[in-house]
């Protein structure tokens, strides 16, 4: 059976919610990051940006935005890529124990399967059964005694090109009001109004693909973007008036 398939028709589980970690992430780091640009150059400045310029503000932005990106999406494509090998690693030890020490793993099975509310008959009865297919047990003892879900079915390119989408996608954002607009206070004004937009949209998005209250997931979203943008104001505020 095609579990992804079974995964996204029997339980109306969508992209969004397969990769809603690297959307998330990915999103709300370009956002900020291409905005602490614009932010910065407006502390920076007593006159705002229009001082320094709108194509200096576009040059750095798109600079960091892609490079950022391109970071982002390698880091999680590696990241993903350790996850996977440290897992098989993990689980080929743990074929070999099973295999080479028998009694101690089926007492753990028995512990574990005790601690997750069976009984102590059933739990020796269900290990009993279990013992028959070492590779079910030792899909078990990953997620139960170390606490790693299998990854075959999570892609490492595919999580790397979410990502790096999402933070470019989202991350523009804030660069567009400087593509028509010249770089003067209005045009921050409507950066800042955007940012704030594509910090709510992203909100909505992670509220649409969990089903959590609206306003957590929106208000979270605005209060992590908001802080560090207002962190860049500040800090090109105070290198920029020193």
């Amino acid at each position: 059976m095609d579990w992804q398939a079974h995964r996204r028709e029997a339980h109306a589980l969508g992209r969004a919610q397969e990769y809603l970690k690297q959307i998330t992430y990915g999103g709300n780091d370009g956002i900020v990051t291409t905005f602490a640009i614009v932010a910065g150059f407006a502390g920076a400045s007593a006159e705002g940006v229009a001082q320094i310029g709108g194509l200096a503000v576009l040059v750095f932005g798109l600079a960091n935005l892609f490079a950022d990106g391109v970071s982002m999406g390698l880091g999680e494509f590696l990241s993903t890529r350790s996850e996977h090998d440290m897992f098989h690693a993990r689980r080929v030890r743990e074929l070999d124990e099973l295999a080479t020490n028998p009694a101690q793993e089926r007492r753990e099975l028995t512990a574990i399967l005790h601690q997750r509310g069976l009984n102590a008959p059933d739990a020796e009865t269900v290990t009993d059964i279990l013992v028959r297919n070492p590779d079910m047990v030792a899909d078990l003892m990953m997620t139960y005694e170390f606490g790693m879900s299998h990854p075959d079915d999570d892609s490492p390119a595919a999580k790397a090109l979410f990502t790096f989408l999402a933070f470019i996608v989202f991350g523009i954002v804030p660069l567009l009001p400087y593509f028509l607009l010249p770089a003067d206070a209005t045009a921050f004004r409507f950066s800042l109004v955007a940012t704030g937009l594509s910090l709510v949209a992203l909100g909505l998005l992670r509220w649409h693909a969990t089903g959590e209250r609206m306003a957590r997931c929106v208000g979270e979203t605005l209060a992590v973007g908001a802080t560090c943008s207002a962190v860049a104001f500040a800090v090109g505020w105070a290198v920029g008036g020193a």
